[in-house]
């Protein structure tokens, strides 16, 4: 028996299939726990595969390697005088499940089961694991500890069942990714689990980027008394140490360290930028490239770049046409400047027009509209693929959610790309985090201070410049407008006559129904970026491409 116990929470970044990289890294948190002479480690939902592994699991030989890296860091307890919580699979007679191991001296002393396992938003665990029945807590240095595990504690009778088998403390694996407010949502939730069950509980939860995922850390403990006794970064690797002690009322932190969460205005930005150095690197990527249109959706997706990779690893590229303003090309140009990346023009005027004059036999005397206009888009995307495959650069695509969600895109044209940051940004937020960015360098970025995007392209008006004197709102309604009426619709799920009681127009609202319908397609082939909202294309909301529901319930 103990009175005082010393606990690690390892919030750091691993791979997803990565097992041989994630066991390094879980062993050098050992190594860590071990020098800070702390009594218990805890690693984050999954580790050794990453969270989440999808159907790597249907694979044996991936569990069976995932299971031995666990039984290698098992013997490695030994001699540390660290007890270890590994979350990770496990594969029993009653199948496959989300677990953790707990050693101690190179041996392992229990193994607890996942109870309940989330099948909504972006989770689909049900089609993997095996549900564990109601757990017991483990008897760790002489105290009764709770594990639930991530989802688990969103339903009070897990936590309650481990208090009321005699959990003193409860310490909480996560594979917890961020959307806007998800730091406030989880910590409330914890606020209730701690007031109902009268005992401390410390959350840990992974950091990184993960395909469309952003995983943000911050992990934090809460003792009785709404309590909040320590609070790890946002966004960044953490190693959080933390003394307790037992007395009268139970298991008090003596030492906690609270690091301020990041704001809401920050936040968005560094989940961009973490999701897109993940993405890039965790591919075997170093450098990247993206068309600079002078416009403010590329201004901003070069600024993230920029404070990811650092200004020697961006190359900026603008395509001209005839149809390009000579304030674009300023404008373009004062932006690279301003960030210091590599900037070059080539221009697309004689390859649009040989493909336009190699067409005119198929095209006849019908009239100009979309179909010239793409080809504009397409070519300048060739350009840009030419380029990254040329020189090993991923290319960046830098289309928002606003125009995503209408189809204002040219699918093969200006949707070329690997990754996509602004992918989950409605347009008012990319002008919003434009003027934010101007005034802020945040986190560890590696970007310039100072007004890095021109406030001339903050200014103008927004257009693709693919006819003369063209502007977005030829074609949409204001941005404004657009974006009001889009996140009723998508955020929201309201229906037509709703919008319409909001005061928008009925005409409008169901001309947007019809663009957000018949978008689907594009959206479907557009590439991944950075979930922000609970309802992000793609992993968020999966709508069906062929789709005959029309909402006409009006009149």
């Amino acid at each position: 028996m103990t009175d005082r116990l010393r606990i690690a929470l390892a919030q750091l970044n691993p791979k997803v299939g990565d097992i041989a990289g994630n066991l390094a890294l879980a062993r050098q948190a050992l190594s860590d726990a071990a020098a800070a002479k702390a009594d218990i480690l805890l690693l984050s939902e999954l580790f050794l595969t990453g969270y989440f592994p999808d159907d790597l699991l249907f694979k044996p030989k991936f569990v069976d390697d995932a299971m031995q890296a666990a039984r290698d860091l098992v013997a490695d307890t030994a001699g540390t005088g660290v007890a270890l919580i590994l979350p990770t699979v496990w594969r029993d007679q009653t199948g496959l499940h989300n677990s953790v191991v707990v050693a101690e001296n190179g041996e392992i002393i229990a193994t607890r089961l996942k109870r309940e396992l989330p099948n909504d938003d972006v989770f689909y665990e049900r089609r993997y694991f095996v549900p564990g029945v109601l757990q017991e807590p483990v008897t760790i240095k002489g105290v009764s500890v709770g594990i639930p595990i991530c989802e688990d504690i969103w339903h009070p009778w897990v936590c309650d069942h481990l208090v009321q088998r005699g959990a003193e403390i409860l310490l909480c694996p996560n594979g917890s990714p961020y959307w806007t407010n998800k730091q406030h949502v989880r910590k409330e939730l914890v606020r209730a689990r701690v007031a109902e069950d009268r005992v401390p509980l410390l959350y840990l939860n992974q950091v990184g980027g993960q395909d469309e995922l952003v995983f943000d850390g911050a992990s934090f403990a809460i003792e009785p008394g709404d309590k909040l006794v320590f609070q790890g970064k946002s966004f960044a690797t953490d190693f959080i140490v933390s003394d307790w002690v037992d007395g009268e009322d139970g298991w008090t932190c003596t030492n906690g360290h609270v690091t301020e969460l990041t704001t809401t205005d920050e936040a968005p930005w560094l989940a961009c930028v973490l999701g897109l150095r993940d993405y890039v690197h965790k591919n075997g990527f170093k450098q990247v490239v993206l068309g600079l249109s002078g416009g403010i959706d590329s201004a901003v997706v070069a600024a993230m770049a920029v404070d990811a990779f650092g200004a020697e690893n961006v190359h900026t590229i603008m395509l001209p046409y005839r149809y390009t303003s000579e304030d674009s090309l300023k404008d373009a140009k004062d932006c690279a400047t301003r960030l210091g990346v590599r900037y070059d023009i080539v221009s697309i005027g004689d390859p649009v027009d040989a493909a336009l004059e190699q067409l005119a036999p198929v095209f006849g005397n019908r009239p100009a509209d979309l179909a010239e206009e793409n080809i504009q888009s397409r070519m300048r995307g060739v350009v840009l693929m030419a380029v990254s495959n040329k020189l090993g650069s991923m290319l960046l695509t830098t289309g928002n959610k606003s125009e995503m969600g209408v189809g204002y895109a040219t699918i093969y044209g200006d949707m070329n790309g690997g990754y996509n940051p602004l992918k989950d940004m409605f347009k008012m937020e990319v002008y919003r985090l434009a003027a934010w960015r101007n005034a802020h360098v945040p986190g560890d970025c590696l970007g310039p201070a100072g007004e890095v995007i021109p406030q001339n392209i903050i200014a103008k008006a927004p257009s693709a410049e693919l006819r003369p004197n063209q502007t977005d709102q030829d074609s949409l309604p204001p941005y404004p407008v657009l974006d009001a009426i889009l996140t009723a619709m998508v955020e929201e799920e309201k229906s037509i006559a709703e919008i319409v009681a909001l005061g928008h127009d009925e005409a409008l609202v169901q001309r947007i129904e019809r663009l957000l319908n018949i978008a689907e397609y594009k959206r479907r082939q557009a590439a991944p970026g950075p979930k922000l909202t609970p309802k992000a294309f793609g992993l968020g909301r999966k709508y069906p491409i062929t789709n005959g529901y029309k909402d006409r319930t009006i009149g």
